[in-house]
């Protein structure tokens, strides 16, 4: 059996903000934007504008910065006694796995805009839920996949280059972690065999980051949109958001679950945590030399993090390979790698990855 899951429209281009309102139009009249500070000073006066011409009424919610319940339960406060009929999340990551939380607490549509393309959580009908102290508190599941994704490009291009970098890294693992759940005959986000479709999408994905990465960081150097970061982006965003729920995920992701609890590394962005978690996946795999030589290269090309000691763990002891191998070792994406893994078989590809690439 397949289950294959999407947003239902996605947008993208330069100021497709402006269209933020009668694309609105389509779900309903009234909505809640969810927006930190930093970004409601950017986006609200277009997004205000652009719902008023629309004659969508807005109401605008505080996002505390962090996705945890008791920020949920806060956003759902500051609504009162309004029940919007669209829960529009307009930032990173946190803010918009928030914005999924307080839409399926209210039952409402949920739109979202990423200001930054550090991940493909904007597609996703997952959300994540930390504790107070930033650790991984758990998953949970929307019903549906966002009712819109929009995403502009002109702000995406202003954003610091290492969101796109992480973005990168969290787009290009989706190739060898869905490879891996076919072969293991695993099974995807919604519970299914991985869709050949999402193979596709995430082989894809991957030939144009190796073609475009490089151009498109130097557009969001130059801040100025062009084709390969139109490109990226929409990888990055889009097709590896359809790859990861339709395809699966492996270690590279099962890695979040040991990285996020040993310090410096917990810290570091998503994407670069998953972009080392794959590097160790395919140590495993037993990848030949002149496969792990390329796949080094563009590493280093784009700047993405090989070893711990990249993601800034320079004291890195046997406790910390330990820690982090029996975590992710206990992650359910773990099923889907082909073949049985030891705590000292990933501990050993944990080492040999340190020591061949650094």
């Amino acid at each position: 059996m397949i289950i294959f899951g999407s947003p239902s429209r996605y947008v993208q281009g330069p100021g497709t903000l402006n269209m933020l309102g009668a694309e609105l139009t389509r779900l309903g009249k009234s909505a809640a934007l969810v927006v930190d500070a930093g970004v409601q000073a950017i986006l609200l006066p277009a997004i205000a504008s652009s719902c008023e011409n629309a004659g969508v009424s807005l109401s605008v919610i505080s996002f505390s910065g962090e996705s945890s319940p008791e920020g949920i339960a806060a956003l759902e406060e500051q609504l009162g006694g309004l029940r919007p009929e669209i829960v529009v999340a307009a930032g990173g990551g946190k803010c918009i796995d928030s914005g999924k939380a307080l839409s399926g607490r209210l039952n409402s549509h949920i739109a979202t805009i990423p200001t930054i393309a550090s991940n493909d959580s904007p597609t996703s009908h997952i959300y994540v839920l930390y504790d107070a102290e930033h650790r991984l508190l758990s998953v949970e599941k929307l019903p549906t996949n966002p009712d819109l994704v929009l995403v502009d490009t002109d702000i995406i291009v202003r954003a610091p280059a290492v969101f796109l970098r992480a973005g990168i890294g969290d787009c290009l693992v989706k190739k060898y972690e869905v490879e891996a759940c076919v072969a293991a005959a695993g099974r995807n986000v919604f519970g299914s065999g991985p869709s050949m479709a999402a193979l596709a999408m995430a082989r894809s994905a991957y030939d144009i980051l190796r073609a475009d990465g490089l151009a498109a960081l130097n557009a969001v150097a130059k801040q100025q949109t062009d084709a390969s970061f139109e490109r990226v982006v929409e990888a990055c965003v889009l097709l590896s958001g359809l790859s990861f729920e339709n395809g699966g995920l492996c270690i590279a992701h099962a890695m979040t679950r040991g990285l996020s609890a040993v310090k410096p590394v917990a810290n570091a962005l998503h994407g670069l945590q998953v972009a080392y978690g794959v590097t160790v996946q395919l140590v495993l795999e037993g990848r030949s030399e002149e496969f792990l030589a390329d796949h080094a290269a563009f590493y280093r090309e784009v700047g993405l993090p090989l070893t711990l000691v990249d993601l800034g763990q320079s004291d890195i002891t046997q406790d910390s390979f330990e820690t982090i191998a029996g975590l992710t070792l206990a992650a359910p994406h773990m099923a889907n790698f082909p073949s049985p893994v030891t705590a000292p078989q990933f501990v050993a590809a944990m080492r040999k990855a340190e020591a061949i690439f650094a």
